[in-house]
């Protein structure tokens, strides 16, 4: 018996597990992949904190910037706790080995994100989130932390809202395995791949941990806030990161003409972008040329290489191509201050869970912020969970029920084929449910969805192997997909106004009278049900 287990090994799990060891805990971390694989290693920008060497900044300033970003909807008080913790977080990550970039006096260099008043995301080169993680890792290997990767998560195991482990499908084996613990931290990531394509997110950013949680009665909040990226590669999607506006980039319009403030809030820069394309010409472009080569291969030496892997550009003599695709989700499991969801012992903690720190729209350079604060909050609180817990869970009918559905999805035929259906998703997502929404598009979008649910019992995996056998586990992974989808429509319907990330042409004034609250999402047998 476990006292805390981690699910998810990106930068939120590690940290947690750091904090958890470090507080006495038995620790155990289960991935469906491997740490150095995982989404963090995308945050290329920069992690917040308002430095002591930063002069003219404050966390005053900070805690100003990220209620604004927020649109009133996230808590004044998370955003404290995240703010004023976040100069110890970026300390602590220094002392662990983090490389950050360093200016000619020797001090942890910052720059300037979009939405941000000062120069305050301290960086290193244009690999932060790749940097952080390794060093998280090499801590977590130090510490003894075990780890159990490829294994996919199948469902919480509960009893009387408490939660005392979790049933996993082992990829390597094909077998159902069963972890108890006294706490579990469920830190599985996104759910932005609804938008398959059309996300700068790894293919396993499905919201696996959300639908889990969901199925176990815990409430999601705040599901139709998903944050677009305005500077994803036009034809792959792949994320050039805000680091290349902030060091001084420029937006061009298909005349080369500058149209907007490149360092604008995200939500209000993909508004401008995609009205660009829509009617401004159909191409929109990053400039960074004017920067310089040795600049570019100093500070920016990834964007230089995604670009001419994925474009065949060299952006050193040629524009960018972009466009906007989403790239954060703000809503997730809905969580207190103490990151405990509303089932004892479970907590969740990174971009699954919903701290109340984003709001509307997210703050860039808040993310890896977020994870190392509230990670280590998670992290502690789980560990003094399990300390005080004596309950122990009878774990034998949800791993008989999970054996049981994973042997029958081997035997079900596939009459219909879901890939076909993942990709005919993402293209519904991207169009209906996007930067412009509307409640015509949303409900259509939504008879869609409930078609294609009612289609799922003739879906299943056509490679009917046990080992390895990853046709099952992006079946598995489409299911949740299209719980969460409904989860995402919902909520979206419900929230009549624009605020932040969720733009409603129908509805384009935001409404503090009746919206400025949070959208509950939860389930009632079968039935999906929200509320405000």
């Amino acid at each position: 018996m476990l006292d805390v287990l981690i699910i998810g090994s990106g930068g939120a799990g590690l940290v947690a597990a750091l904090h958890a060891k470090a507080s006495g805990a038995n620790v155990a971390v289960v991935s469906k992949s491997y740490p150095t694989r995982a989404q963090t290693c995308m945050a290329q920008g920069g992690i917040n904190a308002a430095l002591s060497h930063a002069d003219i900044d404050s966390v005053e300033i900070h805690i100003e910037d990220t209620l604004k970003s927020s649109q009133g909807l996230a808590s004044k008080e998370a955003i404290e706790v995240l703010c004023r913790e976040g100069v110890e977080a970026v300390e602590w990550l220094d002392r662990i080995g983090v490389p950050f970039s360093r200016t000619q006096e020797g001090e942890i260099a910052q720059r300037r994100l979009g939405g941000a008043t000062h120069a305050r995301a301290c960086y290193a080169q244009d690999y932060t989130g790749l940097k952080i993680l390794h060093a998280l890792y090499d801590q977590c290997n130090k510490e003894g932390i075990a780890f159990y990767n490829e294994r996919y998560l199948l469902n919480l195991i509960t009893e009387e809202n408490c939660v005392g482990g979790v049933t996993v499908l082992n990829i390597k084996t094909g077998e159902v395995e069963l972890f108890k613990s006294k706490s579990v931290v469920l830190a599985t990531g996104g759910y932005s791949r609804l938008y398959t394509k059309y996300s700068t997110n790894a293919t396993g950013s499905t919201g696996d941990g959300l639908a889990a949680a969901l199925r176990a009665g815990v409430k999601l909040s705040d599901m139709e806030f998903v944050q677009f990226h305005p500077t994803a590669l036009k034809n792959s999607s792949i994320l050039i990161s805000e680091s290349a506006r902030g060091a001084g980039g420029h937006l061009l319009n298909k005349d080369g003409e500058r149209f907007t403030d490149e360092l604008a809030p995200r939500d209000k820069l993909s508004q401008a972008i995609l009205e660009e394309i829509e009617h401004g010409g159909g191409e929109v472009f990053l400039d960074i040329r004017h920067l310089g080569e040795a600049f570019i291969d100093e500070e920016l030496p990834q964007e230089r290489k995604l670009v001419k892997l994925y474009e065949d550009i060299d952006p050193v003599k040629e524009l960018i191509p972009i466009k906007p695709v989403a790239h954060y989700t703000m809503g997730g499991i809905a969580v207190d201050n103490n990151s405990q969801t509303d089932m004892k012992g479970l907590f969740g903690v990174g971009e699954c869970a919903n701290h109340n720190v984003h709001g509307a729209n997210r703050l860039g350079g808040n993310s890896l912020l977020e994870l190392i604060v509230f990670g280590k909050q998670a992290g502690e609180n789980a560990s003094r969970y399990a300390q005080g817990s004596s309950l122990t869970c009878k774990t034998d009918e949800q791993l008989a029920r999970d054996k049981k559905f994973i042997q029958e999805l081997r035997e079900r035929s596939s009459e219909i084929d879901f890939y076909a259906k993942r990709a005919a998703l993402g293209e519904l997502f991207y169009k209906n449910v996007g930067i412009k929404r509307n409640e015509k598009d949303l409900q259509a979008a939504l008879d869609e969805l409930y078609a294609l649910q009612e289609q799922l019992p003739q879906m299943s995996a056509t490679d009917k192997s046990k080992i390895y056998n990853t046709n099952l586990i992006e079946f598995l992974e489409f299911s949740n997909m299209l719980t969460l989808a409904e989860a995402v429509l919902i909520s979206a319907l419900h929230r009549r106004e624009s605020r932040g990330a969720h733009f409603r042409s129908d509805a384009p004034d935001r409404d503090d009278i009746l919206f400025q609250k949070h959208t509950i999402t939860y389930k009632e047998g079968e039935s999906l049900c929200t509320y405000m």
